[in-house]
């Protein structure tokens, strides 16, 4: 029996067969994260302006801003 086959746990001394399984699974693995990041997106309702071109509508209440506000803290950070 030939103990340098069973030694496959580093990548420096595996053999060629161990790198194309690694390959191979990360390869797979790409490929899922892939999928399951466009099954994910969400679909944009994308309405079109006068001339045909693809806009973002933005839908809902309008939030207009206030006064500036000043934040302050009592903390006193020391940095050594």
């Amino acid at each position: 029996m030939d103990h340098s086959s069973l030694n496959n746990s580093s990548l420096l001394s595996a053999d060629g067969a161990t790198h194309v399984k690694i390959v191979a699974v990360a390869l797979v693995a790409g490929m899922m994260v892939i999928g399951v990041g466009i099954a994910a997106r969400s679909n944009l309702d994308l309405g079109t302006d006068v001339g045909g071109n693809p806009r973002l509508e933005a839908k809902g209440p309008v939030i207009k801003a206030t006064k500036p506000t000043a934040f302050s803290g009592g903390e006193t950070i020391t940095v050594r």
